[in-house]
């Protein structure tokens, strides 16, 4: 059964199998290992031509014109890699930091943060209800390989507190989404979702790409927008 933007405005999150053919997902691998050493985790790749041309050729594909925001833009680009020599766990949370250009005084606005130079904020629900992630699998990203569970629709009740998100747990449980090499994963930063340690030997390395609407509200700018 094909899978459709109603699923994922229902569910919060998408998986959309075969999306990166096999020499697309080489090339990335490629351009991968010319990075430094120690650069999983690091949220700036979008700075990067290599990245800003994947981010251009996504928003052209037409299979992800119905998830992405309408004239939006990607914002930023992070790479994941879980192995045997690096492996952790992750809570279940919400995704609710921004990366931006520069401080802004609003109420609106809170949890600022500076990263490597970069300013973060915690951005009001409104405007993380209009963000999508995508995330792009590089290798195999099965429960045992450390890869994402959700809990459904849980993006729907905007910005939860802990008991808020405890509740949605119990109520509705949390679901694990196995992802193969060249799968995307779509997601909402305001669905609850979680990851285990990997118990796989081999490398889970993931793309994940951030999109926005091109303006942003109370005096933002993005610090990049493709």
């Amino acid at each position: 059964m094909p899978v459709t933007s109603d699923d994922f405005l229902r569910q919060g999150f998408q998986l959309l199998p075969g999306l990166l053919v096999s020499g697309r997902r080489q090339a990335l691998i490629e351009g991968l290992a010319a990075l430094p050493p120690g650069a999983a985790g690091q949220r700036e790749l979008l700075e990067q031509p290599w990245c800003q041309a994947l981010a251009g050729w996504l928003k052209d594909l037409p299979a992800l014109q119905p998830y992405l925001p309408p004239d939006g833009v990607a914002v930023q680009c992070t790479l994941f890699e879980k192995s045997p020599d690096r492996n952790w766990l992750v809570a279940p949370h919400q995704d609710l930091a921004i990366p931006v250009a520069e401080r802004v005084d609003h109420p609106a606005l809170s949890g600022w943060s500076v990263k490597a130079g970069r300013h973060f904020v915690l951005a009001p629900a409104g405007l993380l209800a209009q963000l999508v992630a995508l995330r792009l699998h590089l290798d195999d990203a099965t429960e045992a390989d450390g890869g994402l569970r959700f809990v459904p629709g849980s993006h729907r009740d905007g910005v939860l507190d802990d008991a808020g998100a405890r509740q949605w747990r119990e109520r509705v449980g949390d679901m694990a989404v196995d992802a193969l090499a060249g799968d995307a994963l779509l997601m909402r930063p305001l669905v609850l979702h979680a990851s285990s340690k990997a118990s796989a030997q081999g490398r889970r390395r993931v793309l994940h790409l951030l999109f926005g609407p091109r303006e942003l509200p109370f005096g933002l700018r993005w610090r990049t927008a493709v």
